[in-house]
């Protein structure tokens, strides 16, 4: 450190310091200022002035900085995290008008993606997850936490196919950043995993935090009652959750008593059914494919959620479908309930639209960010849970009792916060006008000293006036001697020996007194008494408040557990969904289903239904034939989703349905290159069969489409033909399959392998022209229609008429290599789709809505000119 360095550039080293991975915030005055390569980043970053210290030196010599100011730092600091970046805040800690050489500051806390507290750096509909891994010879250990609701979880893998079953469950969570023991951060395929296809922070951890001693006693702070199982499941889950608890109390520096509630799994079976990356991503669950947007997607068709919790559950509930029907049939009975009451499920949605979001209130309140707004607004959201209580008392079903009697509105709590806090406080808790009048004598008084200074120097005047007979005396005040009593010269005689003189003026002379000093201490003073006063009163009450965490957050998921059902009821009264018996039988029945994104997206057609009939036994495979554009990946999504709604609770889109649980939902639908893998379209689609067939079951659900196709004919049929029959063998796999192929050999199969049937969506051919019906039906396709699907989609007449030409010689046998037609002599006099596509392009620039009935006949003369 260069010998000319300031104490207050020293001070900001040593910080840095403590810190060399986060961008250093550093409290100067109303400013956090930031230096060096920081403030290069800074100012890279947020489009800051980059600006420097030490003018009088050579360029070369200064000192980088920026800075933003502290009341708007929390805007500058989201921008940051979403880039991925940790933020560390060094606060001032004593006041600077008080300290005596450089102001003490201290590190408060690191801000990082994965710790983000505020409402303004949340998405108000989805967790916050940050996860941490732990890796060793026995298996994995895996936790989450959503800090700013107090959710935690801990679960381990173990055997073979452990990374694939954890990859699986961070799909699920998706974590903005993962705390990783040394093993688990030198695994490329597994931060690479995070890092790409889920844009996680990886931070690694090492491996201190993660012995099973020092994870155990971290985790004693929050959970008091851990459960005493000591086998390598237990173990290695224990040790991943207090690896991230110890990262937690690292970084924030301050309570997490809210994330206590420890949901520990000890052994490798889990309650949900298990979703790959691939299978979320085609069957379109949260986002779409394409756009990457809720609209389009199964969670936009169910959540007419009315709260913030209930955003977030129905995802999670979406994400993870359960696999126990005792869990599921006590959900659909509670829909049921729920469906049946149609005027009550509006009430209670009507109710639910006024609660807050208990669960980030209580987080923020207890972690000691939280201001007076806050606790307002959590007394208002728990004062509608007694009439929330009042209209779910008609209802039967268990889950809507059990909820019932978790909603407690803690009456005497919500009295408190009323009686204390101002009904519309400001929003900083630092500058006083938020203790409610009434609730504290100090502070009525000190308010009222504030309020009526005027008053106590008037008073003052008028005894003074009376006790001295000086008429023309008068009481003032300046900033530099402060208040004072102001004597003309012709009264000097009658001024009392207690006047301590203080200026002499031309005209007249100015005192001061005893009393009149005392006021003006009590005047200036009362300013600062009653901030630091009401400021202590409101620590005391946000305190109470953090002591019944429990309890808000029981009535948090009650609210949001209520929210998510009266969302499905309501979702399923609106769109004639009907209730699915599921059970434990390997049957999928599905009378007349329906997608239910398609139909939704459909506007001016109605969604053609369809039946399905599906077991272990002769109606395993399904092998589905017919035209592209058809309808058959529709066809094969709705199966999946209508399987995945049921199993989350939901009604679904059919007349009837029984499903048979299924563990797991697999998918191989489209593909396109990943290029920056190096891997190409087959390349994909073969990773993903291999994947398929490595981890499926006879209780999984594979959507196959078009296996194969990524290579050349024979290939791409032989390799359909035996993944099918390897989904088909009983001895190997013998899970429910749709399969869809344009190989028509493959029909074949029906009658030759037990369990396989053909169906095909069919088509109607008039002349050259073909009309989908969108209905499966028993049977193989006759012909693929490839040719009259390619003149829908526009392509020219020239192209579609030499298809036909080369059909028919294939189908004579003459081979695809024969020599092309002979030119013929009009060739090129032929202006055929040069027209087309003159008349196309002059037809979408007409507005047809303001032609007049001339311009229409001119138009279409002029369009038949051009033809």
């Amino acid at each position: 450190m260069p010998a000319d360095t300031t104490p207050m550039m020293r001070q900001y080293l040593r910080m840095k310091e403590l810190h060399p991975d986060c961008l250093l915030f550093f409290r100067l005055g109303d400013f956090y200022e930031m230096f060096n390569e920081d403030a290069q980043v800074a100012s890279k970053e947020l489009d800051l002035t980059l600006t420097s210290r030490d003018r009088g030196k050579p360029a070369e010599e200064r000192t980088p900085m920026c800075g933003v100011p502290y009341h708007s730092a929390d805007a500058y600091i989201a921008r940051l995290i979403a880039k991925g970046y940790k933020v560390a805040i060094c606060e001032q800690m004593e006041d600077p008008a008080l300290a005596k050489g450089i102001v003490e500051r201290d590190i408060i806390r690191v801000i990082t993606p994965g710790t983000v507290i505020d409402s303004s750096m949340l998405e108000e509909g989805r967790n916050n997850y940050i996860c941490a891994i732990y890796e060793d010879s026995a298996g994995l250990g895996l936790s989450f936490c959503d800090i700013s609701t107090g959710e935690f979880t801990a679960t381990p893998f173990r055997g073979a196919d452990r990374m694939e079953h954890l990859l699986n469950v961070l799909g699920a969570y998706r974590p903005r950043e993962a705390v990783l023991s040394d093993a688990a951060f030198s695994d490329e395929a597994l931060t690479d995993f995070l890092k790409k296809k889920l844009d996680c922070r990886c931070e690694n951890g090492g491996e201190a935090r993660f012995r099973p001693e020092t994870a155990d006693e971290t985790l004693h702070k929050n959970v008091p009652a851990l459960p005493a199982e000591t086998d390598d499941g237990a173990r290695l889950a224990r040790q991943a959750a207090g690896g991230l608890l110890s990262y937690l109390y690292e970084t924030q520096k301050t309570d997490l008593s809210h994330i206590a509630a420890l949901t520990l799994s000890s052994g490798d079976q889990r309650p949900y059914m298990e979703l790959d990356l691939t299978a979320r991503r085609t069957l379109e669950l949260t986002e779409t494919l394409r756009g990457k947007e809720k609209k389009g997607s199964l969670l936009w068709v169910l959540d007419k959620t009315r709260t913030a919790m209930g955003h977030r559950l129905i995802r999670a509930w979406l994400e993870q479908p359960l696999l126990s029907p005792v869990a599921i049939n006590r959900r659909l009975s509670a829909v049921k309930d729920l469906t049946e009451h149609s005027i009550a499920r509006e009430e209670i949605a009507l109710c639910l639209r006024e609660i807050t979001d208990l669960e980030r209130l209580i987080g923020r309140i207890v972690y000691g960010t939280a201001g007076g707004r806050d606790l307002v607004a959590l007394a208002a959201g728990l004062g509608k849970l007694p009439a929330l209580r009042e209209l779910l008392a008609p209802f039967q079903s268990a889950m809507l009792t059990s909820l019932r009697e978790e909603l407690d509105d803690l009456e005497d709590l919500r009295t408190l916060i009323g009686s204390a806090i101002d009904d519309e406080p400001p929003f900083s808790v630092r500058e006083g006008g938020f203790i409610r009048a009434g609730y504290n004598a100090d502070v009525d008084y000190l308010r009222d000293i504030m309020q009526n200074g005027k008053g106590m120097v008037a008073a003052i005047e008028s005894r003074e006036k009376e006790k001295t007979g000086i008429k023309g005396m008068k009481v003032g005040y300046n900033k530099v001697f402060g208040y004072y009593i102001e004597v003309s010269k012709s009264n000097y005689d009658l001024v009392p020996d207690t006047y301590i003189r203080k200026q002499t003026l031309a005209n007249c002379e100015r005192y001061i007194t005893q009393e009149l000093k005392d006021m003006e201490h009590t005047i200036l003073s009362a300013q600062d008494k009653i901030v630091a006063l009401e400021y202590e009163l409101f620590t005391q009450v946000r305190e109470l408040t953090a002591g019944r965490v429990r309890e808000i957050q029981r009535s948090a998921q009650a609210v949001a557990c209520l929210d998510v059902l009266t969302s499905f009821a309501a979702v399923a009264a609106a769109n004639q969904y009907c209730m699915p018996q599921v059970d434990l039988s390997d049957r999928i029945e599905i009378t007349e289903g329906r997608h239910p994104v398609v139909e939704k997206m459909l506007k001016s057609t109605l969604f053609v239904p369809n039946d399905t009939r599906m077991d272990n036994g002769e109606n395993q495979v399904c092998i589905i034939t017919g035209p592209n554009m058809a309808g058959k990946s529709t066809y094969m999504r709705q199966v999946a989703l209508i399987c995945l709604m049921a199993q989350m609770g939901s009604f679904v889109p059919a007349k009837a349905a029984r499903i048979g649980i299924v563990d797991r939902v697999f998918t191989r639908i489209g593909a396109s290159d990943d290029l920056s893998a190096g891997a190409s379209t087959f390349m994909v689609e073969m990773t993903e069969v291999a994947e398929l067939l490595k981890n499926a079951t006879s209780k999984s659900l594979l959507i196959l489409d078009e296996i194969g196709r990524g290579t050349s004919t024979y290939d791409g049929m032989s390799i359909a033909r035996a993944v099918m029959e390897y989904c088909a063998d009983k001895r190997r796999l013998g899970a429910k399959t749709l399969f869809a192929t344009h190989y028509h050999e493959i029909t074949c199969l029906e009658g030759q392998i037990p369990g396989v049937k053909n169906y095909n969506i069919a088509a109607k051919k008039r002349k050259d022209d073909i009309i989908f019906l969108r209905k499966i039906v028993r049977g193989g396709a006759d012909q693929s229609y490839g040719i009259e699907v390619a003149k829908l989609a526009g392509v020219p007449e020239r192209v579609i008429s030499r298809a036909r030409d080369i059909l028919e010689e294939l189908e004579r046998g003459e081979g695809a290599c024969a020599n092309p037609p002979a030119a013929r002599a009009d060739d090129q006099l032929s202006m055929l789709d040069m027209g087309a596509a003159e008349v196309a392009e002059r037809l979408r620039l007409v507005d047809v809505n303001i032609l007049t009935p001339i311009e229409a006949m001119n138009l279409i003369f002029e369009l038949k000119q051009k033809l």
